[in-house]
């Protein structure tokens, strides 16, 4: 007989190990400044078209109510001014932005044995960059943004393709201009974390921490 359990199979021995292959990540070696620490990992990301976005990266945040929500993003830049990402201001997690100011983000490199977890204050980006970004997205995807109610109920989906084909007709089928409800925010970093995958779950940690305007670097228990 099967049975049906709503626990998860147990791994097999030694599953979900890491291998150490990649450097151990110490305090004493890292950049003194997690953008460049950060800056120096994304250039070791290898790029693989079957693999899922290295850009992909969670977007943590909370509801006037405290509930946390949580969601895939994608890194669109990361500089020293932050980590932006774009999304419609009538979303959910822009209404929980415009709320509560605060997010956290993952990223998650499987091949690295890699994660990177950034936390801090949200904030809108000027205009200006919003409209370049919009400006360089693929056509398809600047109807949709017109297009999309985003996070808010559909009756089905031949209404979305409706709405697809009213905002086709009423801006072209690559329209110029950035809707006024659409545009980039930036999480600006008060705590950046990389983690490095070492065997037998003695990972390294290294967390930087924003104090008095400068950066404190230290290692914690994995």
């Amino acid at each position: 007989m099967t049975s049906h359990s709503s626990d998860p199979p147990a791994p097999a021995s030694g599953a979900g190990g890491r291998t150490g292959a990649t450097p151990p990540l110490d305090p004493a070696t890292v950049a003194p400044d997690p953008i460049a620490q950060f800056q120096r990992w994304w250039a070791e990301v290898p790029y693989d078209p079957g693999s899922p976005e290295a850009a992909a990266m969670t977007l943590a945040t909370v509801g006037e109510d405290g509930a946390p929500s949580a969601r895939m993003v994608l890194l669109r830049q990361a500089d020293a001014r932050g980590f932006t990402f774009h999304t419609n201001y009538e979303s959910r997690k822009a209404r929980e932005l415009e709320a509560e100011p605060r997010a956290a983000l993952v990223l998650w490199w499987p091949a690295l044995e890699r994660q990177v977890r950034v936390e801090g204050v949200v904030e809108r980006i000027p205009d200006a960059e919003s409209d370049a970004y919009f400006a360089a997205r693929a056509p398809g995807h600047r109807v949709s943004a017109w297009a999309s109610p985003q996070s808010w109920p559909l009756g089905s989906r031949d209404e979305l393709e409706r709405r697809v084909a009213d905002a086709r007709r009423a801006h072209g089928a690559a329209p110029a201009h950035r809707p006024p409800f659409w545009g980039g925010y930036r999480l600006c970093p008060s705590a950046i974390e990389f983690w490095q995958g070492r065997p037998d779950r003695l990972h390294d940690r290294v967390r930087y921490q924003r104090e008095a305007g400068a950066w404190r670097i230290e290692r914690l228990a994995p």
